[in-house]
């Protein structure tokens, strides 16, 4: 099953993570490939070493992308991005997941970092051998919306950062 988080909204990857911990609770095996999120820290990252072998997170990214305080070149950014499609493939042929999330995919593809037919291949290869295939991220298209078996669109419609609170531990990451 193909699911898809997008939307302008907070909660893609929260939602993701949701489904994680349940599937987990079911006797399944998640693993979430993060193609943006950087090294800092998140709630996620102490969290999950609660549930491992059967949950597993790796941050693939380089962080935020050409905002805040990043400085690396686009090429390293786009690097690690084909760097995390090429493990989550690897991951993915083990067998050994019954549930693979590719989070913030979708923003990798608006920045460029990946191509959509690097995501079609994926989809393509993965959706029938995947008991749940989730991706997460802003801007996804209208063609892998299509596609779907679940697509779930987060609408932002009050947030904190328009008033310049910035993100709150716990809560944002």
């Amino acid at each position: 099953m193909l699911i898809i988080f997008t939307g302008n909204g907070k909660g893609k990857t929260t939602a993701a993570l949701g489904q994680a911990l349940r599937a987990v609770g079911d006797g399944k095996k998640v693993l979430m490939v993060q193609f943006i999120k950087g090294p800092w820290k998140s709630g996620e990252d102490s969290s999950y070493h609660k549930l491992e072998p059967d949950l597993k997170i790796v941050k693939t990214g380089k962080g935020f992308v050409g905002i805040g305080n990043d400085t690396l070149p686009f090429e390293e950014h786009r690097k690690a991005a084909e760097d995390g499609l090429k493990y989550a493939d690897e991951e993915a042929s083990s067998k050994k997941w019954d549930i693979l999330i590719l989070d913030e995919i979708w923003n990798a593809l608006k920045l460029k970092l990946i191509s959509s037919e690097a995501i079609q291949d994926f989809i393509n290869k993965y959706v029938s051998t995947i008991e749940h295939l989730i991706l997460t991220g802003r801007d996804c298209p209208p063609k892998f919306i299509d596609q779907a078996n679940l697509v779930t669109e987060m609408r932002e419609i009050k947030h904190p950062f328009s008033e310049g609170i910035k993100g709150t531990k716990g809560v944002e990451y």
